[in-house]
């Protein structure tokens, strides 16, 4: 009976104009979530970059603009004079290479050693490993404030300071690089390693030509998570270096605002140079950071 009412034309009519109606109502669904969603999303994006957007028009607003009584969001005549005076009231160009210089050899520098410590943590079997591993991350608890006098005076005594050496060695590892590297190699098969080793593959040429390119997405969140931290660095930096040849970015900010402290336009144009670095780096691996992050979260 059921058969003979689906074979009927016209209910198999019906049927079909019943498919197409859910189908469209579906559709309709999905782009009313989509475009909700894309609209919260693009207020929410707008709202978190409103400080950024108002930092980048001061910095190209004219200061009878930004001094006057009128509410000026937007310059009416946008200007790069804020830019080529922060320019050179200060040797913001030579602190930015410095910052450069700094924060690359720390990437570069953690991502060997947290590579090296995460392979030890785990590959290698030794004793005492858990205990030390467990060592190395209690030392995330301890705030950098309490150690920074006790590391002054250490380098101090080596006769390092206002040096690139002194910027740069103290930083060269760190705890969440380990366990960011551990936590991504414990994905892998310890069957790996030993196949290797097996064909005769030393430690180290296992890291290189077989870890490395497989953790391309721990590597790339590293490197942007590791180089926004030494960009951002201040107080060391500051504690450390005493004249301008070694002075970092973020000391010269606070040096434009030293020079001229009624001058807001042109401490804000400092700091949108300083910050489109870091900015356009993490915007470009922002995918490869997050990839990374989660990557190494699932075993297996």
């Amino acid at each position: 009976m059921e058969n003979t009412l689906a074979a009927a034309p016209g209910n198999e009519e019906q049927l079909q104009e019943l498919h197409r109606t859910m189908k469209a109502r579906a559709r309709r669904k999905n782009r009313t979530q989509k475009g909700v969603l894309v609209t919260l999303n693009t207020f929410m994006a707008i709202f978190m970059m409103l400080p950024l957007l108002y930092a980048i028009s001061v910095a190209l607003m004219p200061a009878n603009e930004l001094n006057s009584m009128a509410m000026n969001l937007v310059p009416s005549h946008p200007t790069l004079e804020n830019v080529k005076n922060a320019l050179s009231q200060v040797s913001l160009g030579k602190f930015i290479l410095n910052s450069f210089i700094v924060a690359g050899c720390i990437t570069i520098g953690q991502i060997i050693t947290c590579s090296l410590a995460a392979f030890s943590f785990s590959f290698l079997e030794f004793k005492g490993k858990n205990l030390l591993f467990m060592l190395v991350m209690a030392t995330m608890m301890v705030p950098g404030e309490a150690t920074i006098i006790s590391n002054y005076l250490t380098v101090s005594r080596l006769g390092l300071l206002n040096t690139y050496t002194v910027l740069i060695v103290p930083s060269l590892t760190s705890a969440m690089g380990i366990f960011l590297f551990r936590q991504f190699y414990l994905s892998f098969p310890i069957s790996l390693y030993e196949s290797a080793k097996l064909d005769g593959c030393s430690n180290l040429y296992f890291i290189v030509k077989i870890l490395m390119p497989l953790t391309k997405s721990a590597i790339g969140a590293m490197a942007v998570y590791t180089f926004i931290n030494a960009w951002n660095m201040y107080l060391w930096p500051l504690l450390v270096t005493g004249s301008d040849s070694m002075r970092t970015v973020q000391i010269g900010i606070s040096m434009l605002n030293a020079v001229d402290a009624q001058s807001i336009s042109l401490t804000m144009a400092g700091i949108v140079i300083c910050m489109l670095p870091s900015l356009i780096i993490f915007v470009v691996g922002q995918k490869q950071m997050i990839r990374g992050m989660f990557s190494g979260a699932v075993k297996g």
